[in-house]
């Protein structure tokens, strides 16, 4: 019997400026919660030109920004070692700072991209490593689903109903797009040892004993199988 973990903490993302003219949906790194280890930081932004996120270092945690499928814009980084390119919807990148790097990250437009960022601490081991990236696209993430396909996960980091995400990461993490449609249910199993923290996206559903809504984040208790959030017959939810 799968018996799911209980909610610790729920409550809304807090919405502020960030970078140049940016407005963001700050979730991890508030008061409210200040980190969740190795989770540092977690925004949702949905920025166009002039706005964006000019300029700046990192050091000692890694990055990862992912434009959402349904995402409109899309977003150019480069960075003063000579690396560029661009983040189309539904592409990931995961940057590993190391020992350090400055960057820039902008809308390639006046059209809004959307998405998120987060940031994960490092081990210490590899805080003073090269700086390096790893791009996945849109076309070569694995996508899993349930048995009825009532539920679509994108797997960039760790495993969902048997695909396992490209991207090695520094400590065991991982990192799930889920897309219920109405009336799905996910019985989705973590180790005791994980902690778990959920953000929606878009749409509503329920976890536990909880309502779940856009811009809501939930953390859950250590004790359970893992995470159950479900929709009803008219609703989907994305997280």
């Amino acid at each position: 019997m799968f018996t799911p973990r209980t909610i610790a903490k729920k409550f809304v993302a807090r919405e502020q400026g960030e970078g140049a003219g940016a407005r963001v949906h700050r979730s991890i790194g508030t008061t409210r919660l200040r980190n969740l280890d190795p989770f540092l930081m977690l925004d949702e932004f949905n920025v166009g030109l002039p706005g964006g996120f000019p300029d700046h270092p990192h050091r000692g945690f890694e990055t990862v920004t992912y434009v959402l499928p349904t995402s409109k814009g899309h977003m150019c980084h480069e960075d003063f070692l000579g690396n560029k390119g661009e983040l189309r919807p539904g592409d990931l990148q995961w940057m590993t700072p190391g020992k350090g790097i400055m960057h820039a990250e902008m809308p390639k437009s006046e059209v809004p991209a959307h998405g998120l960022q987060l940031w994960i601490n490092l081990p210490s081991k590899s805080r003073m490593v090269e700086p390096k990236y790893q791009e996945i696209s849109r076309d070569t993430v694995p996508h899993a689903f349930n048995e009825d396909k009532s539920i679509e996960a994108i797997v960039f980091a760790g495993e969902v109903f048997g695909k396992r995400g490209p991207i090695e990461t520094a400590a065991p993490v991982t990192y799930v797009h889920f897309m219920l449609q109405a009336g799905a249910k996910l019985e989705y199993p973590i180790p005791e040892s994980h902690h778990v923290f959920v953000y929606a996206v878009s749409g509503t559903g329920k976890c536990v004993e909880h309502s779940i809504e856009p811009h809501e984040a939930f953390v859950t208790c250590q004790a359970g199988d893992g995470i159950l959030p479900w929709t009803d017959e008219n609703d989907k939810l994305e997280v």
